[in-house]
C-alpha cells in the first residue's frame, strides 16, 4: 500500500526532500506521491510537520 498526501499538506515541501526515490513533486494544490514509484519506506511520513502523507 504506497503513500498518497492528504488535503492537510501545507506545501513546505520536507517530504519532496527527504524521498530516497524522488516521488514526490509539487502539485497544483499540494505536494503528489507518483504511486507506481512509492517504494512505501515512510520518510515522508516521518518528517511531516502536518501528518499529511498516509497509507493507502
Amino acid at each position: 500500500m504506497s503513500y498518497y498526501i492528504t488535503d492537510e499538506c501545507i506545501s513546505c515541501g520536507a517530504c519532496e526532500s527527504e524521498c530516497p526515490v524522488s516521488c514526490i513533486s509539487e502539485g497544483d494544490e499540494k505536494y503528489v506521491i507518483d504511486e507506481d514509484a512509492c517504494i512505501e519506506c515512510g520518510s515522508c511520513a516521518d518528517v511531516c510537520p502536518v501528518d499529511a502523507p498516509e497509507q493507502k
